[in-house]
């Protein structure tokens, strides 16, 4: 249909239209009225003030539930995103430390022969909580 198109190579469609919309949203039969064009509705002169302000209003509230029906589906993709990649991070295996030395690591089906260095600071306690622990009877 036409109504609200703009198109005034057929004003009494027009005026058909608008009326059609009209009563569509009074019998709050909002699916048909989208149907008929509820959301291209510009005023029309065949209306009065009232009624072209009614159906604007009703085509404003179409239009803003869109939107917020749009950026509700936005969240709800950004959502799952973030909480696909919180899963794959958990799932990676943690990088390796900067500290390890690969020469260190066995070759692939060997045993490790010896643990891993400890960091310079972690063997310096570790000495001094043996030193303590060997003066003590």
């Amino acid at each position: 249909m036409s109504a609200g198109t703009g198109d005034d190579s057929n004003p009494g469609a027009r005026a058909v239209d608008a009326r059609e919309l009209l009563r569509l949203v009074r019998a709050d039969e909002l699916d048909a009225a989208i149907e008929a064009g509820l959301a291209r509705f510009v005023p029309c002169a065949t209306l009065i003030a009232s009624e072209n302000a009614e159906l604007a209003a009703a085509r404003d509230r179409l239009v803003v539930a869109w939107a917020a029906r749009e950026r509700y589906h936005a969240r709800a993709a950004r959502l799952a995103r973030r909480a696909a990649e919180r899963k794959a991070a958990r799932a990676a295996p943690p990088p390796p430390s900067p500290d390890a030395s690969t020469a260190a690591l066995p070759a692939d089906g060997e045993q490790p022969t010896s643990p891993p260095a400890l960091p310079a600071a972690a063997a310096a306690a570790l000495a001094r909580a043996r030193a303590r622990m060997a003066g003590k009877p």
